[in-house]
């Protein structure tokens, strides 16, 4: 009987006056929860792949970085040993290996500042040229003129371009135009209708040149250096002047 008491009661209750209003809100009420939950449910779901993605991502990032970094120290440190091997062997004094090295390793200083300014991904050849000649310069009578168009080389080229300024500097201020005086350097460069590069480094009213009688290690570089542009080299040792030509695929300066 009790039982029976308790099921009229809750009976009582459902079919009551405002019963069926109660259910329904209560419904609605329940059904607003779950779609809630469900959408809190979801913007979660989709936070969490989401910063998978990121970490992921960043992994991937970090281990590039890595392994550039990796490849970058790999290759100074094999042109730090070629120029070390190569100052000695063509010395004639350990003091001028020093001076050589020491030099060399100035201009593959400043090369890497540049392409730190520019966080290794390019640099302006203007600046290139600037940097190099800067050590070289009288601030007071200026020993370089400059003229040519905007271009961005790539970092592997900025590194070839700066050794070989620094190369061209340190002969003309022992042989060439800047060992005297009144010497002068031009320095220009062009893209022509073939997308190639002219850069041409001229001497002018220094003493007479004649060609050298042996190919030093300064020679060989820049020559070296050229072909790894991929370009064409040319020394001229005019009475004039000492030439210098670089007729290079714009290519391979700028990717």
């Amino acid at each position: 009987m009790l039982k029976i008491d308790h099921d009229r009661e809750a009976a009582d209750l459902v079919s009551g006056p405002g019963s069926q209003e109660l259910l329904t809100a209560e419904n609605v009420s329940l059904r607003l929860l779950l779609t809630q939950a469900k959408l809190s449910a979801e913007a979660l779901l989709a936070q969490a792949g989401i910063d998978a993605k990121e970490r992921e991502a960043a992994d991937k990032l970090q281990k590039l970085i890595l392994e550039e970094l990796h490849h970058r120290i790999k290759n100074t440190l094999a042109t730090v040993s070629a120029i070390a091997t190569q100052s000695l062997r063509n010395a004639s004094s350990t003091q001028h290996a020093q001076h050589a090295i020491e030099g060399r390793l100035l201009a593959l200083g400043r090369a890497h500042d540049l392409l730190l300014q520019a966080r290794w991904s390019s640099a302006d050849l203007r600046m290139i040229v600037r940097g190099a000649i800067e050590a070289f310069d009288n601030p007071d009578v200026a020993k370089f003129s400059i003229e040519g168009p905007d271009v961005q080389i790539a970092s592997g080229a900025v590194i070839a371009i700066a050794m070989t300024l620094n190369e061209l500097c340190t002969n003309t201020t022992k042989f060439g135009a800047l060992s005297v005086p009144a010497g002068q350097v031009s320095i220009s460069w062009a893209v022509d209708e073939r997308m190639r590069l002219q850069f041409v480094w001229e001497e002018r009213d220094g003493p007479t040149i004649h060609a050298p009688t042996r190919q030093s290690f300064g020679t060989r570089l820049i020559e070296t250096l050229g072909r790894q542009l991929k370009g064409d080299v040319k020394l001229t040792y005019a009475p004039v002047g000492f030439v210098y030509a670089l007729d290079v695929p714009l290519a391979s300066l700028t990717s």
